[in-house]
């Protein structure tokens, strides 16, 4: 029976009938060892085994229950919780995608992949297999002491959670609330300690005397667990008052039960403590090696501290194993894991024991850590590669293979998203590999340090880390002058191999960061110090002198001359520079070539579980999605971007995402939005904000406010962002409908000379809808529609097509007039841009056109569709599977009919038959 519980049981209840009723859920509870957590599972499993009509749900079908139990001393096997979760289930694979079963069978050790799975498929595989097993009937899936899960296993439980939605699947974590598990996303439930009536109720019914139920309850402070130890141990400790917190007290209590038993059965469960697992098999032959056997647990078994059963042995509770391990000492704790290390026939579980055994420098555990790393790295569960590199770092008797390993294990923390530990990481290997080569220099240390001096690569990945850790989190400006500062001022033709590289990337991260001066040094010491022309480099640096004449040529060369994509691990430099690819199609004007290199960058981030990237390539498609007029594509984009950012910490990069979310807001008018969004982002990111501000002025006719932002026009790369062509043409129309025509000579310099450099033709379009609102003369906007004929940027023709129109009704040629405003007019309220809607619309009132309504139209169906029901119908608009949308948008199958069936009645159709005939935009 549970005291207390009444509210949390209701809660759970309500989750597990949702999921009986198809509907799926997520819940964390959270609390302080010992205040009733497990219980709670525990309880829950017996009413979803046992509910009110004869073990079934109202339709007949069974609640299937799966449970997993994070383990401390497991904390840093990849995947070990996921293999405890699904080895029972692991029939069930067969029904996956191809793609999917095989990520798991790699992960079970039951398959033929020798690479395992990646981070996305590996949480979409977990989300697939719940949801194949809730076709069944409902199923509920418990998580305790997620704390301790290993981090592979919590991140594909938590993808999987986040995604649940009408499965008919409740899944339902504890953790403590002091150990550092965080679950964004999935709603929490905080336990409170019992009050006094609660818990007299528990100990009455233990049979405890009402006259000593105050101080057992004054000493437990109400936590449970204490309640119930502390009433056990009264007999044995009738005046303990120690001034310890609670779980200290409860462990102290343990302790001396513990200290009562025979010697040998507190060997064998140290040794059970050792092992974490439970696993029998392996206990038994340590315990051989040492000397006791199973007959030894048994009075650990009649004392209730431990059970021994199906094979396994289960401590009573996490503390109980806590005690039992935190009493032994140094000497015997290391003699066990010895044994469980001779004993282990898992090379991973070799490694943890010798890595506790190991006191002091020690190269075979060394080796051995490297190498569970390694595979751990295979399975890309890169944070636990990351911390394995660390301990074998730490293990090892070798300077440069320290080096190597810090450097490779910040490399992995960062792919893994982990930007903070990336830079703790690659500080230590950098100090270690700087302070190693000034010893060789001044001769105090022997050869061991030559290897170290002579691998570059080492401290060149170490550098590119830290920029970009410092590009992500810190001074921005950091990233590029500390590439620099690695590579020096070398003598001509004389640098080293890895220069090149560090040289493009510094390059690169001063372009990104706005700094024309790194972006001039990075070029001049390619130059001098490597002697070879990059186009990349040489590109940005005539853009920085404003020379787009000779700069965007070179863009072009840099873009045609990229190879495939490589293995980022390998070549982490690269980060930078797909980072500045993605953008070059937008600099270029080339839209549809921008929004193919950002989609196959986030197919790649994907399928290769580089979360940290993964936000940079869903703002550029974001960007490309918001200039072709699919607002609600650049709104999901962006919202998945977001997610991931404030999931991983990178803060700097959610600010920036602001920028898509302020021209969308700035098109349709929402001033409160733009400026929210300009109060938030820091000076040193503002000119894509600064530029929505143009626009809102604009649009708003505050022509005065549009003109004087942004003025002087930013220097170097912030003149060149992807809004900055249509910024230029913002603030010339400010100074001619200001009267001021001459503020406008540079914009429109450099407008001009942007597009004849671009020959992007909504570019040229653009450019020469300027130079006729200049001259006041009628054949450029001509020239310009013909242009914007061949597509690209919708809300730049409609702009175009408003002009003429109003070029066209002032010349008193009305009929001329009418046909382009409507145009334009329809553009604009597709786009739901409510302050153009309304100018377009006064116009043709102008023009004499009757009937004309100054507002926004009827909603249309698409935007009744949440972003991510849009993402699904136009999916399956296009022939995919719901099989196949579930794979690309990582959801499951169930979920993606679920989104169907909404969005069909929303858009007034009843089969993805009928899909095919709406316009979807």
């Amino acid at each position: 029976m549970l005291y207390g519980r009444a509210a949390e049981q209701e809660r759970l209840a309500r989750l597990l009938a949702e999921a009986c009723a198809g509907r799926s859920g997520a819940l964390l509870l959270r609390g302080e060892a010992g205040i009733g957590k497990t219980a709670l599972l525990d309880w829950l499993a017996g009413t979803a085994a046992a509910p009110a009509e004869n073990g079934t749900t109202g339709d007949g079908r069974e609640v299937r229950v799966l449970r997993v139990t994070g383990v401390e001393p497991e904390a840093d096997l990849a995947f070990g919780g996921l293999v405890q979760l699904l080895w029972p289930v692991q029939d069930r694979l067969n029904a996956l995608p191809a793609p999917q079963a095989a990520a798991l069978r790699a992960i079970l050790g039951t398959g033929r992949e020798q690479r395992g799975p990646d981070r996305f498929l590996t949480g979409l595989a977990v989300l697939t297999v719940l949801a194949e097993l809730a076709e069944d009937g409902p199923l509920l899936c418990l998580v305790d002491d997620a704390q301790w899960l290993d981090r592979a296993t919590a991140e594909a439980l938590l993808f999987a959670a986040r995604r649940l939605a009408a499965e008919g699947v409740a899944m339902v974590l504890a953790g403590r609330d002091d150990d550092g598990f965080i679950a964004p996303g999935i709603p929490e439930l905080t336990l409170p300690r019992l009050d006094f009536e609660d818990s007299s109720r528990l100990l009455a019914d233990r049979g405890r005397a009402p006259a000593l139920h105050s101080q057992i309850i004054t000493e437990s402070a109400g936590n449970p667990l204490a309640l119930i130890e502390f009433d056990a141990a009264r007999s044995d400790q009738p005046h303990q008052h120690a001034p310890l917190p609670v779980a200290d007290r409860v462990s102290s209590a343990f302790r001396a039960r513990i200290g009562g038993l025979p010697e040998r059965t507190r060997l064998m469960m140290l040794i059970a403590a050792a092992e974490g697992r439970g696993d029998l098999p392996l206990l038994l032959r340590a315990s051989q090696q040492l000397g006791v056997d199973l007959g030894d647990l048994a009075e650990a078994e009649r004392t209730g501290l431990m059970y021994v059963m199906d094979g396994a042995v289960t401590f009573r509770h996490p503390l109980i194993a806590s005690a039992t391990y935190q009493d032994a000492v140094l000497a015997r704790r290391i003699a066990v894991h010895r044994a469980l290390a001779e004993a282990a026939t898992d090379p991973d579980c070799r490694a943890r024991h010798l890595l506790a055994v190991a006191t002091g420098p020690d190269q075979e555990a060394a080796l051995e850590l490297a190498a569970a790393a390694g595979r751990a790295r295979g399975r890309t569960a890169y944070a636990a590669a990351s911390g394995l590199f660390g301990q074998a770092a730490r293990l090892t008797t070798d300077p440069r293979q320290r080096a190597s390993w810090l450097a490779e294990a910040a490399a992995l923390a960062l792919a893994a998203g982990h930007a903070a530990q990336a830079d703790r990481l690659a500080q230590e290997a950098g100090e270690l590999a700087d302070g190693l080569a000034g010893e060789l220099a001044d001769g105090s240390v022997d050869g061991l340090a030559d290897g170290l001096a002579d691998d570059p690569a080492t401290g060149a990945r170490v550098a590119s880390v830290r920029a970009a850790v410092a590009f992500e989190l810190g001074d921005r400006n950091e990233a590029a002058h500390g590439l620099l500062a690695r590579v020096g001022n070398a003598a001509p033709n004389s640098a080293p191999p890895e220069a090149s590289g560090l040289l493009r990337t510094a390059a690169a991260y001063g372009w990104l960061a706005g700094d024309a001066d790194a972006v001039r040094t990075a070029a001049a010491r390619l130059a001098t110090a490597v002697g070879a022309a990059d186009p990349l480099v040489e590109g940005l640096e005539r853009l920085c002198e404003d020379d787009a004449e000779h700069g965007l040529p070179l863009l072009t060369r840099f873009l045609e001359g990229r190879p495939g994509t490589t293995d980022p691990r390998d070549a982490d430099e690269e980060q930078a520079v797909r980072m500045l690819a993605l953008t070059c199609g937008l600099l270029l004007g080339d839209d549809e070539a921008a929004h193919t290199l950002a989609s196959a960058e986030v197919r790649r981030c994907r399928s290769q579980a580089l979360i940290g990237q993964l936000p940079y390539a869903l703002d550029v498609l974001a960007q490309t999605h918001l200039l072709a007029g699919h607002h609600r594509d650049a709104e999901a984009a962006v919202t998945e971007a977001e997610e991931i950012a404030r999931d991983t910490g990178m803060r700097r990069r959610l600010v920036r995402l602001g920028a898509v979310r302020a021209r969308m807001a700035a098109i349709e008018g929402d001033a409160r939005r733009v400026r929210e969004l300009a109060d938030a982002t820091p000076p040193a990111l503002r000119t894509d904000v600064d530029c929505a501000l143009i626009l809102l002025d604009l649009g708003l006719g505050d022509f005065g406010s549009a003109l004087s932002r942004l003025d002087p026009p930013p220097p170097g790369p912030d003149r060149y962002t992807w809004l900055s062509l249509s910024t230029a043409a913002d603030q010339i129309e400010a100074a001619v409908r200001l009267g001021q025509p001459e503020r406008a000579e540079e914009a429109l310099r450099h407008c001009e000379s942007w597009a004849r450099a671009t020959k992007a033709p909504w570019a040229q379009a653009v450019a020469l809808r300027c130079r006729a609102l200049i001259d006041d003369r009628p054949e450029p906007y001509a020239q310009a529609l013909h242009l914007h004929e061949k597509g690209g940027r919708p809300f730049e023709r409609a702009r175009t097509e408003l002009l003429y129109g109003e070029w066209l009704r002032r010349a008193r040629r009305p009929n001329e007039a009418r046909q382009v405003l409507r145009s334009a007019l329809a553009t604009f309220e597709q786009l739901r841009a409510e302050p153009w809607v309304r100018r377009a619309a006064a116009e043709l009132r102008a023009a004499g056109e009757r009937r004309v309504a100054a507002r926004v139209p009827a909603e249309n169906p698409i935007d009744r569709l949440t972003p991510q029901e849009l993402q699904v119908v136009r999916l399956a608009r296009g022939g995919s599977s719901s099989r196949e949308i579930a794979a690309q948008l990582f959801l499951s199958r169930r979920t993606v009919e679920h989104h169907l069936y909404k969005a069909y009645p929303k858009l007034g159709v009843g089969s993805r038959r009928e899909l095919a005939r709406l316009d979807l935009g």
